[in-house]
């Protein structure tokens, strides 16, 4: 019991240094986007997957209201047959820069969530969204990576990379955020 005390009070910690201004320009970002009818891709991989999955399902649904715009998002990671494809064909780090070479439009956004913000199937499809002139905003943990300085805006969730369970400390912080992102956008339309 002591160690999930001791690991519920690092996840608090987490939670209150979480950067705020970050979250409300992201809400901005995307609540515009939706406004003007334009397109959200959000991606991710292993446990980050899971989190673009879940928060294109929160935005796509969560947020249908009678009379008022809906989001147009798309999860990237969620075509494994096109996904593969890429992967085999062309290598790992195509699987989302290619689909976005396809689908993106200028003012569309790419939202790039990466734990440790140095994937490079991830960072090749900022620069991809970047020279479509997408706006891109980043999710990621420990200090940022390499993600924090390519994308317009970037949400580092403050957690120890040096501790045992910096990862999974990270992840529930980007959690977190997601869901934040998402309740605030949900009530900001009521």
């Amino acid at each position: 019991m002591e160690y999930i005390q001791e690991y519920l009070n690092e996840v608090g910690r987490i939670l209150q240094s979480l950067p705020q201004a970050e979250i409300a320009q992201a809400i901005d970002i995307l609540t515009r986007a939706r406004t003007e009818g334009k397109r959200i891709f959000v991606m991710g991989n292993g446990g980050s997957a899971a989190m673009a999955s879940h928060f294109a399902c929160d935005l796509g649904k969560g947020t249908v209201q009678e009379g008022k715009a809906r989001f147009k998002v798309i999860s990237l990671n969620d075509n494994v047959p096109l996904l593969t494809a890429y992967a085999n064909d062309f290598g790992y780090e195509t699987v989302f820069a290619e689909p976005l070479a396809s689908l993106a439009e200028p003012g569309d956004v790419a939202i790039a969530i990466s734990s440790s913000g140095n994937s490079p199937n991830v960072l090749r499809a900022v620069d991809m969204a970047r020279e479509r002139g997408l706006t891109t905003i980043g999710i990621t943990g420990f200090e940022g990576g390499r993600l924090r300085e390519k994308v317009d805006v970037c949400v580092v969730v403050p957690a120890d990379s040096r501790h045992p369970d910096g990862m999974q400390h990270a992840e529930d912080g980007q959690w977190v955020v997601l869901h934040a992102i998402f309740v605030a956008i949900r009530q900001g339309m009521r």
